[in-house]
């Protein structure tokens, strides 16, 4: 029974290593800066946080595919490399759980970033606890045997509930649990999501809308575009029927395949024939209210309030 337990924490530390490596990648990944830092990280120049962060990033995914390999190994030269994984494992978790109880004291306001985004809330007991309960884990695995499947039946069962328990035991001193299930009951609203303007116009280049009038369209680059609420809206000048005029595309603000809507207004119906030349109408295409272009500075513009135009 002991050998046994010994044996699942191989597969409980590897998740882990592993879940934590990409959390953390996502969350250097999309903050793109070379100031992005993530718990203890927030400690160093701020030019070296990133880069701390990613060699973090690279320690944990190899350590984890080690236990996950050499679990079931063989021979002295192979049961040499998993104890040392394993006790390098038990090193980084001691580490962790010493850099934790020095940011709590130093940065009480900054979490532990564990698990990337999901690990924001404030270093707590908690964190620290599981730091070195997971280094206790990792130790009990040195000189454990090769790991190896349950035969079906009670056996099996019994192997389950125990790796169930160990997970629950886990999530208890995760605070990173309840943040979890708060985003996943969570729909952010249109007018608060972030998207970029960069992501809006791929996303209008892709569509039927663009392929439909792309051949009118005199510039590569849009005249105007702007936010307002749930939408991004692009000017282009265009030439139809000899005349010209201005192409306006709505494109959803929604991370996946965003809704994108088109409407062709004249110089008169947008209020582009000079100043003064009346107000700025809205024009309807197919359920979509497009605001006409109202000024030629080819300027990018948010007015969706909090959210900025920037903001990745």
């Amino acid at each position: 029974m002991l050998e046994l337990a010994r044996q699942l924490q191989l597969l409980v530390l590897a998740m882990i290593l592993l879940g934590a490596a990409a959390a953390k990648l996502s969350r250097v990944l999309r903050a793109g800066s070379l100031s992005a830092g993530l718990g203890p990280t927030e400690l160093f120049p701020a030019r070296l946080r990133r880069p701390a962060t990613l060699v973090i990033c690279v320690i944990e995914v190899t350590l984890g595919t080690s236990l996950l390999v050499t679990a079931s190994g063989h021979g002295a030269a192979v049961r040499a490399d998993a104890n040392a994984a394993r006790l390098i494992t038990a090193v980084l978790f001691l580490v962790a759980m010493c850099a934790l109880v020095e940011l709590r004291g130093r940065r009480p306001d900054v979490g532990c970033g564990c698990f990337g985004d999901l690990s924001t809330r404030p270093v707590g007991a908690r964190s620290v606890v599981r730091a070195g309960l997971l280094a206790g884990a990792a130790l009990a695995t040195v000189g454990v045997g090769p790991a190896r499947l349950p035969a079906p039946g009670p056996q099996a069962i019994r192997d389950l509930g125990l790796l169930v328990a160990e997970f629950l035991l886990i999530a208890v001193l995760s605070p990173e649990v309840g943040e979890a299930l708060v985003r996943l009951g969570y729909a952010e609203p249109c007018e608060l999501r972030r998207m970029p303007a960069e992501r809006a116009l791929a996303a209008l280049r892709r569509s039927s809308h663009w392929r439909r009038h792309a051949r009118t369209i005199t510039s590569a680059e849009p005249a105007d575009m702007w936010r307002e609420l749930c939408w991004w809206y692009v000017a282009y000048p265009a030439v139809s029927g000899g005349q010209a005029r201005d192409i306006v595309f709505a494109v959803q603000v929604k991370k996946h395949r965003p809704s994108v809507q088109a409407a062709i207004v004249t110089g008169d119906e947008a209020g582009l024939t000079g100043p003064g030349a009346g107000s700025e109408p809205a024009v309807t295409a197919a359920g979509a209210t497009i605001p006409a272009p109202r000024e030629r500075a080819g300027a990018v513009r948010d007015d969706s309030g909090p959210i900025s135009s920037g903001a990745f």
